[in-house]
């Protein structure tokens, strides 16, 4: 499985060599790792239905039809495709050890999985835009937040990630890999499967990709949301009522829960990336990319006070309709 058997040397350098497959090695030399797959496939479970409830809730419940409410949606559809995107194909591979993936399979899984966890970032930067004109600017909130603000933000966000994310697959497209088929990852990542091609193509526009996405998808969104929270803060010593700044500070903790869990493991593992042994970097991304979407409806839209209502209205009408259908006519 670790070469091929042409000789690099020999090929024509206008011959781009497209393997049949691709290997994942996955965790090494772990024990028991069939209990991690378990409780990924828990996690995944949970994630499912919660975004599913979330999702369900706001286009049931016309009182969550506001412009906030449009972020919500968007960033609990992609936690449900960032998760099924992600965690059926891993514990397929490593569950009943099929971890031969097809050279189409592997650019189409490294397509959608980056392009759902970049989605997962600019969410989080859109809701903390929301939160930051929200707190600092009351009086004109719902002049810049509107449903077309909304709705244009996204779209925007979806439009960058698409584009962003094709082009570091069409530059995948462009290499020839004539000696390994290893990917030293849980996936089809895309900084291992560039790599395997460095001895018989020229991978500078990939390793130009590889250090354009990190800072597009991870700091530029990080310095923005550290900054729009500087902002926050002041305002909050502003505000004069204790019952408003507690409920505006409860919002914030919830996002900033959000940003934590997502952000700082991934930026520490790409900052420490020489220094983090393969097996603790693989795991630590992998929980990056699969607790988050598991986690957001929990911390961040369960704990809102307009969802609970909605919840709870939701809940009567329920219990309603089941005490007129068990009355005797």
């Amino acid at each position: 499985m670790s070469s091929l058997t042409s000789d690099p040397n020999q090929t024509d350098v206008n011959t781009i060599i497209r393997p049949p497959y691709f290997f994942i090695s996955g965790f090494i030399a772990i024990p028991d790792m069939n209990y991690y797959y378990i409780f990924l496939c828990f996690v995944y479970i949970i994630s499912l239905v919660g975004n599913t409830f979330v999702m369900t809730g706001i286009y049931v419940d016309r009182s969550l039809h506001s412009p906030k409410y449009i972020a919500v949606f968007n960033l609990a559809f992609t936690d449900v495709c960032e998760s099924t995107a992600l965690v059926p194909k891993l514990l397929d591979m490593f569950l009943f050890s099929r971890q031969l993936i097809s050279y189409d399979q592997c650019l189409t899984s490294l397509f959608f999985v980056f392009l759902f966890i970049t989605m997962q970032s600019f969410n989080l930067t859109i809701l903390s835009y929301d939160r930051l004109v929200a707190i600092c600017y009351p009086l004109r909130y719902h002049m810049m937040i509107t449903h077309r603000s909304m709705l244009q933000l996204t779209g925007a966000a979806w439009t960058f990630a698409v584009l962003m994310v094709l082009i570091s697959v069409c530059l995948i497209t462009r290499l020839s890999f004539c000696r390994s088929l290893v990917i030293d990852s849980y996936l089809c990542d895309h900084g291992p499967l560039f790599r395997l091609a460095a001895p018989c193509s020229n991978v500078f526009p990939n390793q130009m990709m590889a250090f354009l996405n990190p800072c597009i998808v991870l700091y530029l969104p990080m310095v923005f949301i550290i900054s729009s929270y500087i902002c926050i803060t002041h305002a909050l010593f502003t505000i004069t009522l204790p019952q408003d700044r507690l409920r505006a500070i409860k919002t914030c903790t919830s996002h900033l829960i959000l940003v934590a869990i997502f952000y700082l493991p991934v930026i520490l593992t790409y900052l420490l990336h020489s220094l983090i042994p393969t097996n603790a970097r693989i795991i630590n991304l992998s929980l990056t990319s699969i607790l988050p979407p598991m986690l957001n409806p929990i911390i961040y839209v369960l704990k809102t006070e307009e969802f609970k209502v909605s919840v709870k209205k939701m809940l009567r009408r329920g219990s309603q309709r089941a005490v007129t259908q068990v009355k005797p006519t």
